[in-house]
């Protein structure tokens, strides 16, 4: 990890093994660009600026929400991670069924950048913050990630999958994108 500097930002250049810069603001605040192996880091230093409007809302963002975001003690996190376990396997269950498909393990963890994931060999990952969360909003992220394993990815065929389960999906993903980063 380095350190580096345009005109207006300071942010932390990460090279991993990918194909193209991201960038992201971090639960910290912290401006954060992945980039390849191969990308100079003046590369990064343009992908910066060329990012700039963007970046300044999201830390407009991050500064509005950061005193919002509650801190959890050790023991509610551990009751959290079991309730979650409890309620996030019986969707699971539930709407695979429903959904003519099968996954492996179920992780519980405190991500902080996703509510949910995939793996490649369907293995489902989910945030125990979603019991926090409306009913509503732990299905549509248990649907999402279900239907990964028929798409991986987020194609029109992948949303598709999601709306035959849910079709209000679009309300809850604006609502989970509202009101996510109060959690």
């Amino acid at each position: 990890m380095q350190q580096r500097k345009t005109d207006i930002f300071t942010y932390e250049l990460v090279r991993a093994k990918r194909r193209s810069l991201s960038l992201r603001v971090a639960e910290n605040g912290a401006i954060v660009v992945r980039a390849p192996y191969g990308v100079a880091a003046e590369e990064a230093d343009r992908f910066v600026e060329r990012h700039r409007d963007w970046l300044l809302a999201r830390l407009r963002e991050y500064e509005r929400t950061k005193f919002l975001r509650p801190v959890y003690t050790d023991q509610e996190k551990e009751n959290g991670r079991a309730q979650a376990r409890r309620i996030l396997e019986e969707k699971c269950l539930r709407f695979a069924r429903g959904m003519g498909v099968s996954y492996g393990r179920i992780t519980i963890r405190e991500q902080k950048t996703r509510w949910g994931s995939c793996s490649a060999r369907g293995n489902l990952n989910f945030n125990w913050k979603l019991i926090l969360m409306p009913e509503e909003i732990q299905d549509y992220l248990v649907v999402h990630e279900l239907a990964h394993r028929i798409e991986m990815n987020h194609s029109p065929a992948f949303w598709r999958l999601v709306e035959r389960e849910l079709p209000d999906y679009r309300e809850r993903r604006a609502w989970l994108k509202k009101n996510g980063a109060a959690f």
